[in-house]
């Protein structure tokens, strides 16, 4: 049985039957996760901070490819939020088979003695804060169901942050021990790994000046920035049964960037 296109070509649908929740899913890479997964058959939770942008995609996904999706306002700082969005994906759907822990922020600074504690609370709350209560509370869930996966998205500037991702850095910093201490404490049932990006042409990169892009596309040996879709496949192979035996591990999707990291 197969259920729409990734690249014009058929996915099956082996995530038929599965709930998968992703937090900011209404765009860039998250948007490309979650259509991912219910091209593969999976029910869809969209969590963001624009419930319009969540509703349309879900509205979206559910005609094109027949699963059922909820869309759900959802402000990973608000450790309240985390509660609610657990409670809407177990009262709707009974359950969670993937968690992908996508949301999150990068403000552009004019520099580090500009950073107010405002900004500081707003990108440790968005990118570590919000990740640490749902994985916590779904990450239990998905135990006692008897397994399933989380998937922290983290970025390349947690293993070595420029100045101006010096917030977003240590923020994905503690996401990544997150993800080693989980893998451990919610061993053998939950799997958790994160994925690591490099440079992508999202709204975070856009706003970079132009040489920094130029950079950034200079430093991967693939030539390019990265795209949403690149995610994909890293995500459902992740969240599918042909990673069993992976857990507590730092993916790189970089273009071969930072290759010479261990």
């Amino acid at each position: 049985m197969t259920r729409g296109l990734a690249h014009g070509v058929p996915v099956p649908a082996e995530f038929a039957g599965k709930v998968a929740v992703v937090t900011g899913g209404s765009r860039g890479i998250g948007r490309a996760i979650a259509t991912g997964f219910a091209a593969a058959g999976a029910d869809v939770v969209i969590a963001s901070r624009k419930l319009d942008r969540c509703a349309a995609l879900a509205t979206e996904l559910e005609q094109t490819y027949g699963v059922r999706c909820l869309p759900v306002a959802y402000h990973a700082a608000k450790w309240e939020d985390s509660e609610r969005l657990a409670d809407q994906v177990l009262e709707r759907f009974g359950r969670c088979d993937v968690l992908v822990n996508n949301a999150g922020m990068s403000p552009f600074h004019e520099g580090i003695t500009t950073i107010s504690e405002d900004y500081y609370d707003k990108v440790l709350g968005v990118n570590l804060k919000g990740p640490f209560r749902l994985s916590v509370r779904l990450g239990a869930h998905i135990a006692e169901q008897g397994g399933g996966a989380i998937i922290n998205i983290s970025t390349i500037g947690s293993l070595r942050p420029a100045a101006h991702e010096i917030v977003y850095g240590m923020a994905k910093a503690g996401l990544n021990a997150l993800t080693v201490a989980l893998s451990g404490e919610l061993a053998p049932k939950v799997r958790v790994n994160a994925i690591l990006p490099g440079a992508v042409d999202t709204d975070i990169a856009a706003v970079w000046p132009s040489e920094m892009r130029e950079a950034a596309i200079k430093l991967a040996p693939m030539g390019r920035f990265g795209v949403p879709d690149d995610f994909v496949g890293p995500a459902l192979w992740l969240a599918s049964e042909r990673s069993a035996y992976v857990t507590g591990t730092l993916i790189r999707v970089d273009g071969g960037a930072y290759r010479q990291m261990s």
